[in-house]
């Protein structure tokens, strides 16, 4: 089979595959087998019908168009292989030449032309990673920080009290709720309740409620946001039945004994401030990390396929049913295009530095996403394996190695210019030198044998 490639734009090739009547006739005298098999032919058994019966009671064209058309995969896909492309969408193919449509004696009967189109991830050119400095936030724990969790720790010890008073902000608020549009009401809720602040019921709910006190009723108007009005303005009537406070336990020793395996209420603001130093250390990574992204992406041009982005945008809007909101159409086409832009970023990083996703990393994903969407781990992996989506979820796992891994060539400062170390989250060399010597040494178990399915012949493309 030959093929050629011809660049259109940075972003889609034009492939040219020749393919030779030889390597085409399996799929001829496949194409004969199954149509034997459904065709009736007086004086012949089903599946039995010889191929000059078939090609004159169906016709040679048939046999041709049928072998084509089952062929033409694979042969793309080896033609990709060969050429190293990386396609992003579905390819427009056109046939350009085809077999005789007679038989003739071998090596006359013509070959298989034809051309796809496909947008394929561009080539980029990134910085080097020893080349970049990163500015982190410091890690200083104030003793306002150590307030806070300690506040937060002592809400969930705390008790709602009723108050005879206007409800403020944080409050608690029994209420009774109906909403109209016109003459129609279309909700009511009654003895539901509320914190004033959270903000997850209506907008202007909030405002109502506010200074409101037991026993006393209001109105105001709000946009719906869901259900079958969506985007009407509707009258809410919500009353007040209750006001309530949550009052706090005092932060003592009694309370450190009660919320903590701590005798005293020192200890227990020890504790909490090596919990805030360890979340802030966190939160260095997640900043250098976004950082490293936000710095490659303005370091770099990145083009993005076009079409690519346009069917993800129909998607999105045929899923919502707003094909004609214009102006969300522009807000969903910038979010693709930011997306796409930073999975070919991250995709050319993981294969310039060569990642490889094990066993273990790939379960312990699908593992962590299945509870995510309250699966069965199980159930959530083999509906992705039927759905065809396994080599999908290798490929983000080795997007995010591949940024932990880059962050370990970059420098990383805090505002005062000291080095932050943070291989704690990033991990080390020798770790993942660790995790693969205990992928080669793990006896077969549920998990390895997965690894058939994540790791098979069919997604070893897709793992790099």
């Amino acid at each position: 089979m030959k093929s050629a490639v011809e660049t259109l734009d940075p972003t889609k090739v034009k492939l040219s595959v020749e393919v030779t009547y030889d390597e085409l006739k399996p799929s001829i005298d496949h194409a004969y087998q199954h149509i034997a098999e459904q065709v009736t032919v007086p004086g012949f058994r089903k599946g039995k019908v010889p191929p000059r019966i078939i090609d004159q009671r169906v016709g040679r064209p048939a046999v041709i168009e049928h072998a084509v058309n089952e062929g033409l995969s694979s042969f793309y896909a080896e033609a990709v292989r060969e050429n190293k492309l990386r396609p992003m969408g579905q390819p427009a193919v056109e046939v350009t030449k085809v077999p005789g449509l007679v038989p003739a004696e071998a090596g006359e009967e013509g070959e298989l032309h034809f051309t796809a189109e496909v947008e394929v991830r561009p080539e980029i050119t990134l910085p080097a990673l020893d080349s970049l400095t990163l500015t982190v936030d410091d890690v200083e724990v104030s003793d306002e920080d150590v307030d806070a969790r300690l506040d937060a720790l002592r809400e969930r010890f705390g008790s709602l009290v009723g108050v005879d008073r206007p409800a403020e902000a944080g409050d608690f608020v029994v209420i009774d709720l109906a909403a109209t549009i016109g003459d129609e009401q279309i909700d009511q809720v009654s003895g539901t309740s509320y914190q004033i602040g959270s903000g997850n019921m209506l907008e202007g709910l909030d405002e109502a409620l506010t200074g409101l006190s037991s026993g006393e009723t209001t109105t105001f108007e709000t946009v719906l946001v869901g259900g079958d009005r969506k985007g009407e303005t509707a009258n809410v009537t919500v009353t007040a039945t209750a006001v309530k406070e949550r009052q706090l336990p005092d932060a003592d020793d009694e309370f450190a004994q009660l919320a903590s395996e701590f005798d005293t209420i020192d200890e227990l603001k020890a504790d909490l401030r090596v919990q805030a130093g360890r979340i802030k250390a966190s939160n260095q990574a997640v900043q250098a990390r976004d950082l490293l992204v936000e710095k490659l992406t303005t370091e770099t041009e990145i083009p993005v396929p076009s079409g690519v982005v346009e069917a993800e945008v129909h998607r999105h809007l045929e899923s919502e049913g707003r094909l004609e909101d214009d102006e969300h159409r522009a807000e969903v086409t910038e979010q693709a295009q930011t997306a796409l832009r930073n999975q070919i970023l991250l995709d050319t990083l993981a294969e310039q530095l060569d990642i490889k996703v094990s066993q273990s990393e790939l379960l312990d994903y699908l593992v962590s996403a299945s509870r995510q969407y309250g699966m069965d781990p199980n159930t959530f992996i083999t509906t992705l394996d039927q759905q065809g989506q396994i080599p999908a979820m290798v490929a983000e796992v080795a997007r995010s190695k591949a940024l932990a891994v880059s962050l370990r060539s970059v420098s990383v400062v805090d505002g005062s210019g000291a080095a932050v170390d943070l291989s704690e989250f990033i991990g080390t060399e020798e770790d993942d030198a660790e995790v693969e010597q205990a992928e080669t040494s793990a006896p077969t178990d549920a998990a390895t044998d997965f690894s058939a399915v994540a790791f098979g012949e069919d997604s070893a493309d897709e793992k790099a």
